[in-house]
């Protein structure tokens, strides 16, 4: 039987493990993605021009990421239309937006085949310009917009979906690879790193944790490194669904590249809720896609399988970065449910899932 001071002793102790647990729980949700996730790597998100102007989407960027890259403002495309024109308003208002709250950027992206500067590929007479001078024009557009934001930018995506996925040759028939072979490729590696010497330079591609895919990266750079071109990380964009890829293939992914360099971001992380997977321009934006508890689910585990990969590999792993702040954001369209934030901001199930996990597990 308990005595009077034995009871007072046990209430007191069960009151203070509650309030204790009550207060870590506070603290907890206090907590951004950024704070729970700083012993692994930095929480970064793709903004577009709203995300750094409105108060209320500013404050949530600052609470929960630590890095950010521009959607589409830095693409060269967007930047540098015509060749005696820049465009430097987007660009710099989110480079801005960094300096003044302290925020890693990520500068995305030097060369992409899509939204690129065409021009620098024809010469004043409309034929294909030579390697001379789209060389020439090439390396005056990376030394210009590295050398501007050299003092907040960290990490570039120099090269942008330069392999096929699975087609007869390992390089996407683009017209820059028709034209210059994969030496616009070297080029580019070596114009970024005269402009900023201490910036780490990415290879970034989409569907790079599928076998085919992956093996073709893994050649690509390990040739270029072979020849002198320094690709210093490899970006895995991560534009999965909630049934893939696997967490053996991601794994085996990180594994392999992670042979070649010590820098591996996950630069565009969303889960769609369908079977599609990767980077095209094409894709169903699921107009009629009800979020159901069902898909939820199997998103939140989905995003739960991915970060446990993840943080088994933050030795490697400096950065993950999801493309788009909410779903009302997402180049997948809101009804694909892709991002931990739906339209109104509001953290859904798979927020909860990445950021309670068990740090022991």
């Amino acid at each position: 039987m308990m005595t009077y001071h034995t009871k007072r002793t046990f209430l007191f102790i069960l009151l203070t493990l509650l309030l204790t647990g009550s207060a870590n729980a506070q603290t907890h949700e206090a907590e951004g993605l950024k704070d729970v996730y700083r012993n692994y790597f930095t929480i970064g998100v793709a903004v577009n021009q709203r995300n750094v102007t409105d108060p209320t989407q500013m404050a949530l960027i600052k609470k929960e990421f630590n890095s950010i890259t521009a959607e589409n403002d830095m693409k060269s495309g967007s930047l540098h239309p015509k060749e005696d024109v820049w465009r430097w308003q987007g660009a710099d208002r989110i480079a801005n937006f960094c300096r003044q709250n302290g925020i890693k950027l990520r500068g995305h992206c030097l060369v992409w085949h899509a939204q690129f500067c065409d021009w620098m590929m024809t010469d004043k007479k409309g034929r294909p310009a030579s390697k001379r001078l789209f060389f020439k024009r090439l390396r005056k557009h990376i030394h210009t917009v590295v050398k501007r934001y050299k003092d907040v930018v960290y990490a570039w995506d120099v090269v942008n979906e330069a392999m096929d996925d699975g087609g007869p040759s390992a390089y996407r028939q683009s017209q820059l690879y028709k034209l210059y072979g994969d030496e616009f490729i070297a080029k580019a590696f070596k114009y970024a790193h005269e402009a900023d010497p201490s910036a780490l330079l990415f290879y970034n591609d989409y569907n790079a944790s599928m076998p085919t895919k992956r093996d073709r990266i893994y050649n690509m750079v390990k040739k270029m490194q072979a020849a002198g071109v320094p690709i210093t990380g490899i970006g895995m964009q991560g534009h999965c669904n909630i049934y893939g890829p696997s967490a053996q293939d991601v794994d085996a992914a990180l594994t392999k590249y992670a042979e070649l360099v010590s820098h591996i971001h996950i630069t565009e992380l969303d889960v769609r809720c369908n079977k599609e997977m990767g980077g095209q321009l094409q894709f169903s934006k699921g107009d009629t896609q009800q979020m159901t508890d069902s898909l939820a689910a199997l998103q939140a585990a989905q995003y739960a399988r991915l970060f446990q990969v993840f943080r088994n590999h933050k030795d490697v792993i400096d950065n993950v970065t999801f493309w788009n702040l909410c779903d009302g954001d997402s180049w997948l369209g809101v009804n694909n449910h892709p991002l931990l934030f739906d339209e109104h901001l509001q953290p859904k199930r798979a927020y909860y899932k990445v950021k309670h996990f068990n740090p022991n597990n």
